[in-house]
């Protein structure tokens, strides 16, 4: 599978980095259902603690998202962040915080796309924020 990320995504690291990171609050999946349940995708959500490695306000989520390069523009970001944004209603986030390398312009353009806005900018990445809304009803 071939990620838009130089970060790492081999099946070992992706399982102790997200699925079981004790900051963990949700991994929402991508399958594809045509191909043997192949994964296109996956979003993380953290929680943000004191001194964390993000350098994020505590008390904030964090997102990660990773999509399979061939499949872009066919929603499977939307629905990602659908169910990540659910979960944050749910333990009341104020805030998600996605941190992007300042060259990828697909992921800023998908963050920028969900909602987020720029709040800061260092020489190698860019930091948007989601503020979270409670939905009612």
């Amino acid at each position: 599978m071939s990620w838009n990320s130089d970060r790492a995504c081999d099946p070992a690291y992706v399982a102790s980095h997200y699925i079981a990171a004790a900051d963990q609050l949700t991994c929402t999946v991508a399958l594809d259902p045509h191909k043997d349940g192949m994964v296109l995708g996956f979003q993380s959500l953290k929680l943000a603690q004191a001194k964390n490695i993000y350098d994020v306000t505590p008390g904030w989520g964090v997102i990660g998202t990773y999509v399979a390069l061939d499949t872009g523009r066919k929603g499977i970001g939307r629905r990602l962040f659908d169910a990540t944004l659910a979960i944050a209603q749910q333990v009341g986030l104020a805030d998600i915080d996605a941190t992007i390398g300042a060259d990828n312009a697909p992921g800023l353009a998908y963050y920028d796309a969900m909602g987020f806005e720029t709040y800061q900018r260092r020489e190698t990445s860019v930091s948007k924020r989601f503020t979270v809304r409670v939905q009612s009803g």
